[in-house]
Parts: C-alpha cells; structure tokens; sequence
C-alpha cells in the first residue's frame, strides 16, 4: 500500500521530512476495521509529532489522526461495522497514523459518516469534534440539550480547527459565545460559524469583553498556550466558573490564581480514552455518531477550510507548513492517492 511516513524528525522544508512509501497491507486485530482511506485532514499535533528531534524511526512512522472512508473487512469481535460502511473517526496516537491507503482502528473510536457529507468534508471533523464536545459538554459540563442556555463561553482561538467546533457546538447548545480572532479572515469565519461577539487576542481582553458589557464569563475554551492566558483567564473568569484547556503548559501554572473564586481547571485530551484503553472507549463513537446527526441536521457544519489536493509527502507537507506558519483558519483536507 502507498503510505507517507517520517524516517527522520526534519524541518518541514527539507524534502524528506515527509516521504512516498510502499509497505505492507496491516492485519486487523479482532476489534479493528480495516478502512480504504479516502481524505485525510492535517491538525496540529500531526506537527507537533513530526517537529525536529534526533531520532531515526525504522521502519518510519505513519502519521495522520483524521480520516474518512470505506471498510474493506473487520475483526472478529467486530460487532457494528461491516464492510462497505462509510466511516470517519480520529483513531489513536499510540498506533500508526492514517496517512496510508489502508488503515487500521478500533471500532470504538470510529463512526458512521454524515450522510450528507463527501469523503473530504467528513474527514475535517472527527479530532477536533472529539475536543471539543468531551473539553465543553464533558469537562465544563455543559449540557448539549440546551439546560445552560444563556451562559457565555468565552473561546480562546474561535478560527482554529478545535476552536471552529467548540463555536458551533456551543451555539447548538445554546450559549452565548465570545471567540477571540485577529485577522480579519479569522474574524469573518468564527462570525460565520455562529461566534455572538468576536474579540481581538492581539489586545488585551478585559476592556474588550467591558465594552460588549461582560464582567466575567462563566466558562473558557482555551485552544491556545496555556501558560500565555493564564493570567487573563484567572482574572475574567467568573466566581465558581470553570476553564478547560487543550495545549500542554510549558511552565508551572499557579493554580492559586483561582482559588479565591473557587474556580474549576481541567484539561482535555482527546487521545485519553485510546491511550489508556478506558472502559467507556466506545464514547467516542457515541460522540461521532452524535456529531453526524447534528451536521445531517444542520445544526453544525464541516469546518473544512482548504483542500490540498491528493495524499502524497509533497501535498502533505504543504499542508504541515500552512499550519506552521500560525495562520490557518479551519481545517486542512487532502483526498485521494497519488
């Protein structure tokens, strides 16, 4: 099968920092689907895990934590899937990535796609949907039927591909949503996808969120560095409210900041419940199968933002770059081979 793998940790510029291979077709084990891969998307971790380091992989890692498409054959303890169902899913990063014509992943982690959606736009959701639905309706404890209708959640990032979930998820839950974006493109696009109020996170928050008359809000998705909206989190946040964050500290955090307003912090990892193989693993694909319904329904939609052409180590890192250079909106997307 064709795949795109790393064999060094290299700076995306340099040609093999991601290459074209040829490799074995993977056997499933009794849980997994065994997927014809047909669109893939980018996310930042994919990044992350590709960054320079001095390690050589032999034989070399397959990336790639989205993916949609068909299931050629299944394990034997498979119980919902068969083949020729058209699936989508993040999988897991404790396995080879799906970046590969043929695809292994647990059924647990995977779900029926939107039927109305193509391979391409199906594949732009599952990890942030994942991200944002357990960090707002699992760790801030949101209800998704609307019971917290009229809270404010405030988003740190709303144009990035978690944050561009974390919007409309909260709008179908009923909250009033503020989204931080500078540019005017990001602006348009967390506008777009439902944000109430759009706030520039070039400048400093308070006097912004004072002018749209907020004092505090009651629940904060932080997309972005941890560490950097600490300090700024800790102040607008209301008393008893509740933050969530996604992008591991790179320094201690004081916590202490928060204890005058018994204010909550939780982080949310997506990849938590494959890694550890956690007893309620099959959430997920609740979770996807929710989502589904909810973009059939017109409730949210794909966040697909940029097609990159088909899956190969040049379109690919195109892709790695674009999300390098701290300026995607949305979500990157490639479908097909070759």
């Amino acid at each position: 099968m064709h795949a795109v793998g790393v064999h060094r940790y290299l700076p995306i510029e340099h040609p093999e920092s991601l290459l074209d291979l040829q490799l074995p077709e993977p056997a499933p084990r009794p849980r997994d689907l065994r997927v014809r891969v047909c669109a893939v998307a980018v996310n930042p971790v994919d990044v992350k895990v590709r960054a320079p380091k001095p390690r050589v992989e032999n034989p070399p890692r397959i990336l790639g934590w989205d993916a949609a498409g068909i299931v050629e054959s299944v394990g034997a303890d498979v119980a919902v899937f068969r083949p020729g169902d058209q699936v989508y899913y993040a999988g897991s990063i404790a396995r080879p990535g799906s970046n590969a014509e043929v695809h292994l992943v647990d059924e647990r982690l995977a779900a029926p796609m939107p039927r109305s959606l193509g391979f391409a736009d199906a594949a732009a959701l599952p990890l942030t949907s994942l991200t944002a639905w357990e960090g707002l309706f699992e760790r801030l404890g949101v209800d998704p039927e609307g019971r917290d209708a009229g809270s404010t959640v405030l988003v740190l990032g709303g144009a990035g591909g978690v944050g561009s979930m974390v919007v409309q998820l909260a709008k179908a839950a009923g909250l009033r949503v503020v989204a931080t974006a500078s540019r005017e493109e990001s602006r348009a696009w967390a506008r777009s996808l439902g944000a109430d109020i759009v706030v520039d996170h070039h400048a400093p928050l308070r006097p912004q969120l004072e002018a749209a008359g907020i004092q505090h809000v009651e629940l904060i998705f932080n997309t972005q560095s941890t560490e950097a909206w600490w300090d700024t989190m800790a102040d607008v946040v209301a008393p008893r409210g509740r933050i969530v964050g996604i992008v591991e500290a790179k320094a201690p955090l004081d916590l202490g900041k928060l204890m005058s307003k018994s204010a909550t912090f939780a982080w949310e990892l997506m990849f938590t419940r494959s890694l550890y193989e956690t007893a309620d693993m099959a959430a997920q694909r609740a979770i996807l199968t929710r989502v589904a319904a909810w973009v059939d329904e017109g409730r949210v939609r794909t966040t697909r933002r940029e097609h990159f052409g088909r899956i190969s180590a040049v379109s690919l890192r195109a892709a790695h770059a674009r999300i390098e250079s701290g300026r995607a909106v949305g979500k990157l997307v490639l479908e097909g081979w070759g």
